[in-house]
């Protein structure tokens, strides 16, 4: 596991917080804790509602929603530098939105989202950096997630 130090130094070097002061990465430090998953492992299932956000900096997790009549369907890959559980810092729905599965030896940091969003509250800058960020994350799959529904009912035309 990495050192107090050793996160500081990832998180900065992680492209979604170059903006971010240095007050700033260390609050994020103290609270990321790093997780290291092997394939096949189920970070969380579509309809949970699961308490953390994860950053990976190492790997590939496999994104899939259940589509009836059809199944789990695998709609996109998040590798490194990309978000999974984003679902655990929006208000209203907590609920994951899809499921999440490791599919290569993946490390990420693990946020907890109670602890996030105190961070981005008492730390404006912090709090729209990482809103603005999860805001194109979210349009992202939601585009992808259409474009992949389109082409499901297109096929049983």
């Amino acid at each position: 596991m990495l050192n107090l130090s050793q996160t500081t130094t990832v998180i900065k070097s992680i492209p979604w917080f170059l903006d971010l002061s240095h007050e700033s990465i260390n609050r994020l430090a103290a609270i990321a804790e790093v997780v290291s998953l092997e394939p096949g492992v189920t970070i969380f299932h579509e309809g949970d509602q699961h308490p953390h956000l994860y950053l990976i900096f190492e790997g590939k997790v496999r994104l899939e929603s259940f589509v009836p009549g059809r199944g789990s369907l695998p709609f996109s890959f998040a590798e490194a530098f990309d978000v999974v559980g984003w679902s655990s810092l929006t208000p209203v729905v907590r609920q994951m939105t899809c499921t999440a599965i490791v599919e290569s030896s993946t490390k990420m940091f693990k946020f907890p989202a109670q602890s996030l969003m105190a961070c981005c509250e008492s730390d404006c800058d912090l709090g729209f950096v990482i809103m603005r960020r999860l805001a194109n994350i979210v349009a992202s799959r939601l585009l992808t997630h259409r474009l992949q529904l389109l082409e499901i009912i297109s096929c049983h035309k």
